[in-house]
């Protein structure tokens, strides 16, 4: 047990650096909004945090209650992007072409890591190349609703190349980055997902007949009872939980529970305001606060004495996950719809957007010493310029499609 000054001076670093981290999580939607949005939030949220962290001011340490905030934070975002998951979308033709493409990806990221830069150890040059790889669906889905893109076709296929560019990285990062044999590995995740499954379905086929717990949880889902919220952060706890325990990543637990989360929760069934809560719970305070913490982490030395790998690290994420995805687009029939090489060039930009399994795939390489922090700390970096400028791109091509369609209609018929 802590002794007593020992003990204050724990509670008065935990109180101090939350503080700074608040702070700059109220700060930087406003700083964005200045910016008219061209300064995405994540990205102020990621340089704030460099800000605060050791490598400037050390106002915030990620110790004791701060790292556990930030591990729900990740849990959340890939809750959410598990939720936003559909079997039908990632089955669909577009669906099983974005998971050809992910590997085709994959492929190019190891070869890359393997032959073009100094990495000489195959499980390392894996983890490079689930960094390239992935894409930040989690991270693009707001910006997919503020600009209305989420039904239309060229939403559907950022979300099918999403969830290809999260849930393989994850599968990938679970079995491939393990200290286990890979065999072992996959055993091992088959056997969690089988448990996961009895979760699933036993609770789906036992509500609908358990009518008193079903209107428990719609009575109790509002006000000061918020029951539905509650169990949701139950599932999310138990899975990540559970994946400690059979000794796999807590973010393919999360990402798990969001899937579970809805096929249990059909449209509405218990709690119709179930995802504004669970955004305004997750994006209000828990998911900023996971990236403030990221940024807290970054070596700005490493980044600032090696600028020139940072820009090929940017340029890498872009060749080995968006060449692939527009050349897929450009010269195959993926289902997509996407007709104008302009939505190609969109849907391109998006899938090469990529930070929150970059910041998670480094943060395991670093704890296994597969990676050096340097490196870890260049590749967010990368993450977070993605971030910063690929849907800007995207923002300034949508800005110019109005146009595109008046010359479309201009011609004749």
């Amino acid at each position: 047990m802590l002794q007593p000054s020992l003990q204050d001076s724990v509670t008065s670093t935990q109180i101090l650096s939350t503080f700074w981290i608040l702070l700059v999580l109220f700060v930087a939607p406003l700083l964005s909004r200045l910016t008219r949005g061209l300064v995405p939030e994540v990205v102020l949220l990621l340089v704030l945090g460099v800000v605060l962290g050791p490598s400037l001011s050390s106002l915030a340490t990620v110790e004791y209650g701060v790292e556990l905030v930030s591990e729900l934070g990740l849990g959340l975002l890939f809750l959410l992007a598990g939720y936003e998951l559909e079997p039908k979308l990632l089955f669909s033709r577009t669906g099983r072409s974005a998971m050809v493409v992910w590997v085709v990806c994959a492929g190019m990221g190891f070869a890359l890591a393997w032959f073009a830069l100094p990495v000489r150890d195959a499980t390392a040059a894996v983890a490079v190349a689930i960094a390239l790889s992935s894409t930040a669906l989690g991270t693009l889905l707001p910006i997919l609703k503020d600009r209305g893109l989420l039904g239309t076709p060229l939403g559907r296929a950022v979300l099918a190349h999403g969830a290809s560019g999260e849930l393989l990285p994850v599968l990938a990062m679970v079995v491939l980055l393990s200290s286990r044999k890979p065999a072992a590995s996959v055993l091992l995740l088959l056997v969690y997902l089988a448990t996961i499954a009895a979760v699933a379905i036993v609770p789906r086929h036992t509500l609908p007949r358990a009518r008193w717990l079903a209107r428990l949880l719609q009575e109790r889902s509002h006000g000061t009872g918020q029951l539905v919220l509650r169990a949701v952060m139950l599932l999310l706890i138990g899975f990540m939980a559970l994946a400690e325990t059979f000794e796999l990543d807590v973010v393919l637990g999360a990402f798990a529970a969001g899937a579970v989360l809805r096929l249990l929760s059909g449209e509405g069934r218990y709690d119709t305001h179930l995802e504004d809560k669970l955004e305004t719970l997750a994006y209000g305070f828990f998911v900023p606060f996971f990236f403030v913490v990221s940024g807290m982490e970054i070596s700005l030395g490493a980044v600032v004495e090696q600028p020139q790998f940072l820009l090929a690290a940017v340029v890498l994420i872009a060749a080995v996950r968006g060449v692939p995805v527009w050349l897929a687009e450009r010269f195959t029939d993926t289902g997509s719809g996407l007709e104008q090489p302009r939505e190609r060039a969109q849907l391109a930009m998006f899938a090469a957007t990529g930070l929150p399994m970059i910041v998670a795939v480094t943060q395991v390489a670093v704890s296994t010493e597969l990676m050096s922090d340097a490196t870890a700390s260049i590749l967010v970096a990368a993450g977070a310029t993605t971030v910063l400028i690929f849907p800007v791109l995207t923002h300034v091509l949508q800005r110019e499609a109005p146009s595109d369609r008046r010359q479309q209609g201009e011609r004749p018929g």
